[in-house]
């Protein structure tokens, strides 16, 4: 059995090139403008023709309305007897608890996307991301547990304390864009599951490297791995390791061992250049 610190005698680019693929996504795969020359469309010799997911079943498209349930209307949250709004809100609700809680939580730091009033997946992946940093149950509903971590305030703390840099918390499942000791930008993430898993007759450890790393390769698209897809990886380890988009994001460990966040926010952060090359990671 391996772990999944493959074969030392293979070169950087190989490992790269075996080991990244710590989940799929959907949809047509763009030509890359990594700039990188071991950057490639086609998957290395051997690798399955039909993208590995990291779970099963894959969950439907992100942007699926959420089933309406006994207790709310997909559209509004629902009404109390004396015609105001319930305290608990979740995804599907829309009114303007919503934006007051999407405001709340972007003025905190919890990345949300538009502030719109629609309680959607991005809404979710914040409160989630609240809850994990409050110690509470990350289910993505507000209630009121929730509601007082969200008046308290409460954020995760950085590790360091200087310079600009990625943090990934591995207990609480978060991933923070930290400057000069303050954190920014908190996201919901799924990292490595630590099971083992078996890629071509071998078995390996989902594992997320803990430690000091740098983001020294990237690839501008989608990209193709011998376990999946990933989209707009920004790799930071040796082994295949990558902050990168994907279709799920759960608030569990569920990967092969990247760091995931949601498409969206994968693409804010390609936007706004928070994780250009040479950005520190740090991994505890």
């Amino acid at each position: 059995m391996k772990t999944r610190h493959l074969t030392a005698s293979l070169t950087s680019a190989a490992l790269l090139m075996l080991a990244a693929g710590c989940g799929d996504g959907q949809g047509p795969a763009p030509a890359s403008s990594g700039s990188s020359p071991a950057v490639t469309s086609t998957p290395p010799p051997g690798t399955p023709t039909a993208p590995a997911t990291d779970e099963a079943p894959t969950p439907a498209p992100t942007t699926a309305a959420p089933a309406p349930s006994p207790s709310s209307s997909p559209s509004t949250p629902s009404s109390t007897p004396d015609g105001g709004t319930r305290d608990v809100l979740r995804r599907g609700d829309t009114a303007d608890a919503v934006k007051v809680l999407q405001e709340r939580l972007d003025r905190l730091g919890y990345w949300v996307g538009e502030s719109d009033g629609t309680f959607g997946m991005l809404t979710e992946q914040a409160v989630s991301a609240l809850q994990k940093a409050a110690g509470l149950r990350p289910d993505g509903i507000v209630e009121a547990k929730t509601r007082a971590a969200l008046d308290a305030g409460k954020r995760p703390e950085a590790r360091s304390v200087d310079g600009h840099l990625a943090e990934v918390d591995l207990d609480r499942q978060l991933l923070m864009i930290v400057d000069d000791g303050e954190v920014s930008r908190i996201f919901n993430t799924s990292t490595g599951t630590f099971e083992h898993y078996t890629y071509q007759g071998e078995t390996y450890l989902a594992d997320t490297p803990r430690g000091r790393w740098t983001i020294d390769w990237q690839v501008d698209g989608w990209r193709d791995g011998p376990l999946g897809r990933l989209y707009r990886p920004k790799y930071f380890q040796e082994q295949g390791i990558a902050i990168h988009g994907y279709t799920s994001v759960p608030p569990f460990p569920a990967s092969h061992g990247c760091v995931r966040v949601t498409l969206p926010a994968m693409d804010w952060l390609w936007a706004q250049d928070v994780l250009p090359k040479k950005t520190r990671v740090w991994v505890y």
